[in-house]
């Protein structure tokens, strides 16, 4: 089975050995890979919608016929026992959907030990919840899938609680995306950049409050700016 450059990436970050839970598993393309590739031993697909998992159950009798296979219908990791899996896959939804299902039971979000993350928007929102309840970023990638660029994150849950940590621009770009950088970065900032601008004059020309409302939008426009800057430096 060959995956998309996006899947086949979340692929890579898989250790060999993991089990893993694949949340919003759709079709089941990547667990399925990962258990026929003999990457991971064990594999759960796991779809809130009938629909989906449906299709996921059709790809594994065409994958294994006569095989069984792990499919789970139900809402988020509410699928899961505590410490059940390796390593959970959460990929293709918004950032506020990933970090909310993460905090419905923080216990159980805690228990496993690893996740990889694809937010497909508020990636920010995502790492701030991430830094206030003591998970840890360990890499941070980005690959193209059609006309956009989708960031992917690789954590670990391990770290220090932040609970009162304050939301700032540094948590929608992160200097770790140059520590990570890779060929598609100085495209990403820029696009960004292009994006966040247009956000802050939209401000500066339409609000009553600019002075007020505008404070965040021209931070995340100063940081950007900075980034490509640092990034040119290399």
């Amino acid at each position: 089975m060959k995956l998309s450059e996006r899947l086949q990436l979340i692929a890579d970050e898989i250790i060999v050995g993991e089990t893993m839970a694949d949340i919003g598993t759709d079709h089941g393309f990547l667990p399925l890979y990962l258990m026929e590739s003999g990457k991971c031993p064990h594999v759960i697909m796991a779809d809130i919608s009938k629909g989906s998992l449906a299709k996921a159950d059709e790809n594994c009798k065409l994958a294994g016929p006569g095989k069984t296979y792990d499919l789970r219908l139900g809402d988020g990791i509410d699928v899961l026992e505590d410490g059940e899996v390796d390593v959970i896959v959460i990929a293709g939804m918004g950032g506020l959907l990933i970090r909310d299902i993460l905090d419905w039971n923080v216990k159980k979000s805690r228990s496993m030990s690893r996740y990889i993350f694809q937010p497909r928007n508020k990636v920010g929102a995502l790492r701030h919840w991430l830094y206030s309840n003591g998970f840890s970023i360990e890499k941070e990638s980005l690959v193209r899938e059609g006309k956009y660029i989708c960031e992917i994150l690789t954590v670990r849950t391990a770290g220090e609680v932040h609970r009162q940590a304050e939301y700032t621009a540094d948590f929608d770009y992160p200097d770790s995306l140059l520590t990570w950088r890779g060929p598609l970065t100085e495209e990403y900032l820029l696009t960004k950049l292009q994006l966040e601008d247009d956000i802050f004059q939209n401000i500066l020309k339409n609000s009553r409050n600019p002075e007020v409302e505008g404070v965040m939008a021209e931070a995340r426009v100063n940081k950007l700016k900075y980034l490509l800057n640092e990034l040119r430096k290399a």
